[in-house]
């Protein structure tokens, strides 16, 4: 293999250590070859960061395995041209797997060019899908309780979302708020809790919600309750930090919202897993290959057989 770069490292991480291999020397001879384990806590990365500089490499390769890689690219990025190399794309030969033949491996494959980094946006994009995938979550997480709330409510044949389109809008919450404190609702009050634009009658509500309720019910309701009140709270502070981190990429996000079916929340999602540099991916048909929306080319013999299109990530 041709050597491309006269001083590189090539990096296998795992929990608690990393073991580093240094190749370094004229491009026209046999790299010289240094191999030295360090920790993963932050002193041991920082005494590897000093140990790379000491060799004067420029470049450094990682593979991605879970997520051990990122503690190790954050103490590095500032320092080196860092490379997150597809696990997949740099398999080893079989029978030669340790940990310092990966780590030589690596350093071999980059010091030849070999190896085509992942995308791994800057320091702030991370930070903002961070908060994305997060918001993500915790809408399911809502969704679940709301739907838990559902349940109780039929096993308690309170057949309130016959009657309301949407029993998590102001009418419903009222009206779920008075059951889950046993309260007992007459015409009167159910007059004030139902807003005017309610389509279905005060006596077709109240019959809704003439079930058969338990203190059990009543229990399990307040559990489901609290829960999805304290998950709309947390994803109202969410959307406000979310919201700041998108300032400098406002522009951005406006373009984007111009596009059909894409709303603020979508908008702010394309910039978390794509960011806003385009170029590192080229060309839009690699872009399209990255997200998994495009299938691949198997052909033999002059015969090309059916390809099913790579699993992107589900985000």
């Amino acid at each position: 293999m041709e050597a491309m770069m006269e001083r590189c490292a090539g990096l296998d991480v795992h929990q608690k250590t990393v073991v580093a291999c240094v190749l370094y020397g004229p491009l026209d001879k046999r790299p010289k070859k240094s191999i030295e384990s360090f920790s993963t806590s932050t002193k041991g990365l920082l005494e590897l960061n000093d140990w790379l500089v000491s060799f004067g490499v420029t470049d450094v390769v990682m593979e991605s395995t879970g997520v051990y890689w990122k503690p190790v690219w954050n103490i590095l990025e500032n320092q080196f041209r860092l490379v997150l190399a597809n696990a997949k794309h740099v398999k080893n030969v079989p029978g030669r797997k340790t940990d310092i033949k990966d780590a030589e491996w690596l350093a071999k494959l980059l010091r030849s060019g070999l190896i085509e980094g992942s995308f791994v946006p800057p320091e702030d994009i991370r930070d903002l899908r961070d908060l994305t995938r997060y918001r993500k979550k915790l809408v399911n997480n809502r969704t679940a309780e709301q739907n838990r709330i559902h349940k109780i409510l039929q096993d308690a044949n309170i057949k309130l979302t016959s009657v309301l389109s949407d029993i998590f809008g102001e009418s419903g919450r009222k009206i779920l708020e008075a059951i889950i404190n046993g309260e007992k609702i007459e015409e009167k009050s159910l007059r004030e809790m139902v807003h005017k634009r309610v389509k279905s009658s005060l006596t077709d509500i109240a019959e809704s919600i003439n079930g058969r309720i338990r203190r059990h019910h009543r229990d399990m309701l307040r559990y489901h309750w609290e829960h999805m009140i304290y998950l709309e709270e947390t994803l109202e502070r969410l959307e406000k930090q979310i919201d700041q981190r998108l300032e400098p990429y406002r522009r951005e996000v406006d373009l984007l919202d111009t596009i059909p079916g894409v709303n603020k929340d979508a908008a702010a999602v394309f910039v978390a897993e794509m960011g806003v540099d385009m170029s590192v991916f080229k060309t839009e048909k690699r872009l399209a290959s990255w997200v998994g929306v495009s299938p691949g080319n198997n052909e033999s013999a002059g015969k090309k057989r059916t390809v099913k299109r790579p699993k992107g990530t589900k985000r």
